[in-house]
């Protein structure tokens, strides 16, 4: 039995993703897009996806690939989109200027109950839906890429969105097997770009100043914090490695802000030496015309981890 209509604009790797997502459950899914060829070739990509995903056995939900394929559909007409949707999610690149005019288009053809939601990892919801008349109900829904294989959502308001909009935005990403978080309103990087960004603040001071390599800074990664992450997060981290977080911080807290105290200011990230000598040892890991290839084991490790996180 077909579910009501989703509308995803912007035809790129988000959008195909989110598309994918939707289809999934059985939504009814109209991905837009402003340029015909790009549709075309959007579509063909997403349904090789599906089938591919179907003989890895990774494919989501109950529906056949074929099925999902079919609650898939296409238009380059915005009011085509919008008409009966229940729900938008915009994957259009992250310029300001874009987003602004998309907005505002949408807001003259919307109807009064759709959800528009944003996949910005840049832009408080506030910055582009000041002046809609319809901006209670815009959100952001902010995945992380590749979004089909990291379930994470960062849901973030607007000052204006209805409560009611954030709890319908939680609860259709949780029917779509997503893992959504619900910031309690709307901050500059979010949650994720927030400690993202503090890590490679503190990595670039590592490596500028020679106290590790780029491979040394990613093993303490991937060799060590990240195993504990890919299962725990800091918090329960912490909870575990003491009798307690409680015990955890009256233990250590002295120590973290003592060394706390020693971080660096914040840098200038910028074109310079330091990011030279990044570039070219990350070039030395993972040549350019290898980037393609490593992404593809990327995914296929994340599959497989997701595959055993179940298991927990």
């Amino acid at each position: 039995m077909s579910k009501e209509k989703i509308g995803i604009v912007g035809s790129g790797l988000i959008g195909r993703a989110w598309s994918m997502l939707f289809a999934s459950v059985g939504y009814q899914v109209v991905l837009y897009d402003i340029l015909p060829e790009q549709i075309s070739a959007a579509l063909q990509e997403i349904e090789q996806e599906l089938h591919k995903l179907a003989r890895n056995g990774t494919l989501r939900g109950t529906l056949t690939a074929q099925q999902q394929f079919k609650c898939i559909s296409a238009t380059t007409d915005i009011k085509a989109l919008v008409r009966n949707a229940m729900f938008i999610q915009e994957c259009i690149p992250e310029r300001i200027d874009w987003k602004k005019s998309l907005y505002q288009q949408l807001d003259a053809v919307v109807e009064a109950h759709t959800i528009i939601s944003s996949s910005t990892s840049t832009f408080m919801p506030s910055l582009f839906s000041s002046d809609m008349k319809h901006k209670e109900n815009v959100v952001v829904s902010h995945p992380l890429n590749p979004p089909y294989y990291i379930p994470l959502v960062e849901i973030v308001p607007a000052p204006w969105t209805k409560a009611e909009v954030v709890a319908r935005t939680r609860s259709l990403m949780l029917e779509i097997g997503q893992r959504p978080v619900t910031l309690t309103r709307e901050i500059q990087g979010f949650a994720t770009n927030r400690i993202q960004y503090a890590i490679l603040n503190e990595v670039w001071h590592l490596v500028e100043d020679g106290v590790l390599t780029v491979a040394d800074v990613d093993s303490v990664m991937t060799h060590g914090l990240g195993l504990r992450y890919a299962l725990l997060g800091p918090l329960e981290t912490a909870h575990l490695n003491a009798d307690g977080v409680s015990d955890y911080f009256q233990r250590f807290g002295k120590e973290i802000y003592a060394v706390s105290q020693t971080y660096a200011p914040t840098p200038k990230i910028e074109d310079g030496p330091t990011l030279q000598r990044i570039a070219q040892q990350c070039e030395e890991m993972v040549p350019h015309d290898k980037l393609a290839e490593r992404r593809v084991q990327r995914d296929q490790f994340l599959k497989e981890l997701n595959e055993l996180k179940k298991q927990f």
